[in-house]
């Protein structure tokens, strides 16, 4: 189930609120772990008892490296630690290294290993990070645990942010998992739902346009590509990703705020960015912060030699392209970003300053467009193509075309995604965003709510297209 679906708009959405809202505060935290079981179980029911089971250890064996000091502490964290990438790893990699190791063994001359493939349970790859960061933080005292099984179930299993994030971390909702009445305001339920709206928006009404004539493009055969064909392609794949993840990242904060959370942000106008190091400052910003503190940090950060350092900063990033899916494209994906990271901070940086703001936004953007085209491919070979063809001078005529639905909302797409380039932009773009709203605005905002609520809606009614880019990571 996900949010941009009728199912969830239309039964499960109003359902949830109007029971959540009617229960007393004590018996909230259960009826959202009660719900979260059952939008988890309702994708991925086989696995919902295995996701369970291990709650339950990771909430007990926390519990007791609280209690404990000195190297058994150390120990239990590390313990918890493994128990969680270990999961992780065996999930989503198993299937992988299989593969690899018997396409090694049939170059090899030796036959290759039986293997029974595993499935992938949905949304494994942020709710390991949220368990990591829950024993990292009680590890480092940064807060304490939690009392209650129930109330880390919840934590993990929260329904907003459990399929796709953004990755929220133990000690920035700590306090709010306990008490969280403050938050509960009908403030903070009509700007939530504005949050929401918005969200919807962009994912329907603006990836769902861009993701289908992508997934046309990128589904030619090879001497069918021409050079235009290909930029639109990657145009549009880089814009449907954009607004569909930024779109879910806003679907769930407007859902945690209109039940009392504050969320963290995930997306700051990334595609405004002067490099690639301030591309990963506000492009899935939850994941990039997550990285440097509990990783990147640890194998030494800035402390370290310089050599050493870029080092880090590759595996970091070669990881990160790893975790995102289990292929050589999502690897090289993120060797790719890794490799302009040491760039920025060998000379880049410096040149970008010389030439200015715009010029460093458009190859900023090229780069970045080069670097979709890994992460969208299915195979290396496929993307070296599409790349090839990027820059060919291919142009042959052909028999694609577009509607004007189509360049309208790329246009839009481009629109929304570059005119935080005016510097007044930004900071009306964080007022409106804002908790604190006056009553005039928020009316507003409730109206255009509404109306956009029932846009997309009928949008996801009539039309057959509905993807979510990140779900199965």
């Amino acid at each position: 189930m996900v949010f941009s679906s009728s199912l969830f708009l239309l039964y499960f959405f109003p359902i949830f609120l109007i029971v959540y809202f009617l229960l007393p505060n004590k018996l909230r935290n259960i009826f959202i772990l009660l719900a979260s079981i059952a939008f988890y179980a309702w994708g991925a029911p086989r696995f919902v008892f295995i996701v369970l089971l291990s709650l339950a250890a990771d909430f007990y064996l926390v519990k007791w490296m609280y209690s404990c000091k000195g190297k058994k502490r150390k120990l239990l964290v590390s313990l918890s630690v493994l128990l969680n990438i270990g999961m992780l790893a065996w999930f989503k990699y198993a299937n992988f290294g299989v593969e690899n190791l018997n396409n090694l063994l049939g170059a090899l001359g030796f036959s290759e290993i039986s293997w029974t493939a595993i499935v992938l349970p949905i949304g494994i790859s942020f709710f390991s990070f949220q368990k990591v960061t829950y024993s990292v933080d009680v590890y480092r005292s940064v807060h304490r645990p939690l009392q209650r099984l129930t109330d880390y179930a919840m934590y993990i299993l929260m329904f907003p942010q459990l399929i796709a994030g953004p990755i929220v971390r133990f000690n920035e909702i700590a306090d709010q998992i306990e008490d969280r009445k403050k938050m509960e305001t009908i403030d903070n339920r009509l700007t939530g739902f504005f949050r929401f709206v918005i969200g919807l928006s962009k994912k329907v009404l603006i990836a769902n346009v861009l993701g289908e004539q992508a997934d046309r493009i990128f589904g030619l055969e090879q001497p069918d590509l021409t050079t235009p064909l290909a930029w639109i392609g990657i145009l549009a794949y880089a814009f449907q990703i954009y607004f569909d993840f930024s779109g879910y990242s806003d679907m769930a904060i407007g859902i945690g705020r209109m039940i009392g959370f504050k969320f963290p942000e995930n997306f700051n106008n990334p595609y405004i960015s002067q490099s690639i190091t301030e591309f990963w400052r506000r492009w899935h910003m939850t994941l990039g912060r997550f990285m440097k503190d509990y990783l990147y940090i640890p194998l030494g950060g800035n402390r370290v030699s310089t050599s050493r350092m870029y080092f880090n900063l590759w595996l970091v990033f070669a990881l990160s392209g790893l975790w995102h899916g289990a292929a050589w494209t999502f690897v090289v994906w993120g060797i790719f970003h890794g490799f302009f990271l040491i760039l920025d901070r060998l000379f880049l940086l410096r040149f970008y300053k010389t030439i200015g703001k715009i010029p460093a936004v458009f190859i900023t953007f090229i780069i970045t467009l080069v670097g979709w085209v890994f992460f969208r491919s299915e195979t290396l070979p496929d993307a070296f193509f599409y790349i090839g063809k990027m820059f060919s001078f291919d142009f042959r005529e052909t028999s694609i075309f577009f509607d004007r639905q189509f360049y309208s909302i790329l246009i839009l797409a481009f629109g929304f995604s570059f005119f935080a380039l005016v510097k007044s932009i930004e900071p009306w773009q964080d007022r409106v965003l804002a908790v604190e709203q006056k009553n005039k605005t928020i009316l507003v905002m409730f109206i255009f709510s509404v109306v956009f609520f029932v846009i997309g809606l009928a949008s996801i009614t009539s039309s057959g297209f509905n993807p979510f880019i990140y779900f199965r990571f």
